[in-house]
């Protein structure tokens, strides 16, 4: 049975399209419906909260934007997107996965919705505050040559860079050396000119 991937050319669900190019895999693409189809009931067994993306692989059913990066990863590990078990860049690769998927997202969705973190509150949060993990980004991408495990291009710098290119488009992230450096480098990549090239026709 040929993987599927449930997604919307307008979710975050384009993270995937994008690793999917660079895994040079073939996976049968469905495009749902925001507030109609994600709200079904055959949807909703699928995911219980009505969103893309959703990865079907046979019998297994993944939601969550970093699950489906890190299974395919995982599932297609012959490409090299991820590094070894053995790897000591294997720990700094778990970092970046966890980071964007956890405090990065969390803080900037709490920054759209304009829900302000007070200081006496910031021992209660994971992350501190928006402007802690600005700087632990910022922090973390300076060391990034080129890319966030080294020479080696994985499923992490696919979704971190994502992130980047997104919110930098929306005015929703202060622009910095490190991450206009860092951007430069992943757009260098055959398989991110050809995701922009589809996206832009979008």
């Amino acid at each position: 049975m040929a993987l599927k991937l449930y997604t919307n050319s307008f979710s975050r669900g384009v993270v995937v399209d994008w690793l999917l190019i660079e895994l040079g895999i073939e996976c049968e693409r469905i495009e749902v419906a925001f507030d109609t189809e994600m709200k079904t009931p055959e949807y909703l067994k699928m995911n219980p909260f009505g969103k893309v993306p959703v990865l079907v692989d046979d019998d297994v059913v993944i939601y969550e934007l970093g699950a489906i990066c890190a299974y395919l990863t995982d599932k297609f590990a012959e490409k090299g997107l991820a590094p070894a078990l053995n790897d000591p860049q294997r720990g700094v690769y778990y970092r970046w996965l966890f980071f964007i998927s956890g405090p990065w997202d969390a803080a900037s969705t709490n920054k759209m919705l304009g829900i302000t973190i007070k200081p006496e509150q910031k021992m209660f949060v994971g992350y501190g505050d928006d402007q802690d993990v600005y700087t632990a980004f910022v922090q973390g991408l300076s060391a990034a040559d080129p890319y966030l495990c080294g020479a080696q291009f994985t499923a992490a710098d696919v979704m971190v860079a994502a992130m980047l290119f997104w919110q930098l488009k929306m005015n929703e992230i202060e622009p910095h050396p490190a991450i206009e450096r860092y951007l430069e480098n992943v757009s260098q990549r055959p398989s991110y000119q050809q995701f922009a090239a589809f996206f832009s026709n979008v």
